[in-house]
């Protein structure tokens, strides 16, 4: 999803010399692999948008994937961009990095400063090593090598598995598939009463593309809305969006996961980016695509 959303963009900006493969041809956790990736193609800038993700039910069920397979993808790239000579990349994360109780909104400076999430920590713990990687290089070589955390993130492309996905998408066909069925109910897990922010995936590609045309000063921004909804709102206006006129059943015996999750995104706007999608319109253009591409999905297996 980040990557073809990344692609679009650059390509919608006249960027033509572009280098990727998908992850059929190229194994990125294979480090001989992407070394030689990288002594063929000769990029001059990487950018990396590849990880192993998913929601809590994934994460709960595949921690050690979900650990080593991040690290070994970042490591790879990262250490064979550096061995390669290449002076920018930039690392994608996500916002899980941060602490499960930090203060919101989520600053940057707040990484490391207290115990994770425990539903996602192994995705966050490859990430932060990610994260650390880039500045650790930036610091001891001088190198432009910045890491970008987004917040919740959805759009086309998105992961619509209902085992693997993220709780956009996978609200979008929960409430499809019940309209579909005679506008059935749609029960979600936990209270509803959770605040998260979400950013549209084409958002996210305009901060790369800044980041790519721009030395920022720093070696770690959030990316994000700057602001939040409860899940129930979330859930209420996906609802209204997918035209499901059903009941909504909350099941309170499922975890709710972080109370919280907002980033500061104050560094960014300080620099000169910020977001542009409203979540209406992104959750319109989400359920566009979604059924335009309702036929090709391919269920994510673990």
């Amino acid at each position: 999803m980040v990557g073809s959303a990344i692609w679009r963009t650059l390509t919608q900006k006249g960027y033509t010399n572009l280098i990727g493969q998908t992850s059929q041809e190229l194994d990125l956790r294979n480090q001989q692999a992407v070394k030689d990736f990288y002594a063929t193609q000769k990029p001059a800038v990487v950018i990396d948008a590849a990880a192993r993700v998913g929601g809590i039910l994934a994460n709960n069920n595949f921690p050690y994937q979900f650990l080593m397979e991040n690290m070994q993808i970042q490591n790879n790239l990262i250490d064979g961009a550096f061995q390669q000579g290449i002076d920018k990349f930039i690392f994608l994360g996500s916002s899980c990095i941060y602490p499960k109780f930090a203060p919101q909104p989520l600053k940057e400076e707040y990484l490391l400063t207290n115990s994770l999430e425990p539903t996602n920590e192994w995705y966050a713990v490859a990430k932060i090593t990610g994260v650390k990687a880039c500045e650790a290089i930036r610091k001891q070589f001088n190198k432009d090598y910045v890491s970008l955390m987004p917040t919740n993130l959805y759009g086309h492309y998105d992961n619509f598995d209902l085992e693997t996905s993220h709780v956009l998408p996978a609200m979008i066909r929960k409430f499809h598939e019940a309209k579909n069925n005679h506008n059935a109910p749609v029960t979600l897990w936990g209270s509803g009463t959770p605040m998260r922010e979400f950013l549209f995936v084409d958002d996210m590609a305009e901060a790369v593309v800044y980041a790519l045309e721009n030395t920022l000063p720093e070696h770690l921004y959030n990316v994000g809305s700057g602001t939040d909804v409860s899940i129930k709102e979330l859930a209420q206006t996906i609802q209204k969006a997918v035209g499901h006129q059903g009941e909504i059943i909350w099941d309170q015996t499922k975890p709710d996961g972080t109370p919280k999750k907002l980033m500061d995104v104050s560094k960014m706007k300080t620099i000169g980016w910020s977001a542009s999608t409203s979540l209406q319109d992104g959750i319109a253009k989400t359920y566009a695509w979604f059924l335009a591409n309702i036929d090709s999905f391919k269920e994510v297996k673990i």
